[in-house]
């Protein structure tokens, strides 16, 4: 999801934006699911509000420079969390 996430940054046709959005939606909702089953309710909360903004259906304009700042944010977010995961897993 980082990738396709920073795949944005550069000029791309409209429906790959769409389909980012799909994806993301459908990504962050199962995160969300995920972290709550952890007990994890602040990162659950974090993912449910990325699904609404991401979600395709009642699309939020937030101009192309906005987007782009979001994008980058949420893509290092991911990739810290995805470390943090491993880093817990090793040491169980």
């Amino acid at each position: 999801m980082a990738v396709l996430l920073l795949v944005c940054l550069a000029p791309m046709p409209y429906g790959y934006y769409q389909l980012v959005r799909f994806i993301a939606m459908a990504v962050f909702a199962y995160l969300a699911y995920d972290y709550y089953k952890l007990n994890k309710v602040g990162v659950s909360y974090a993912f449910v509000a990325l699904a609404l903004l991401f979600q395709p259906f009642l699309k939020i304009a937030l101009g192309r420079l906005v987007w782009n700042v979001v994008d980058v944010a949420v893509a290092l977010m991911l990739i810290v969390l995805l470390f943090l995961k491993k880093e817990n897993l090793s040491i169980k």
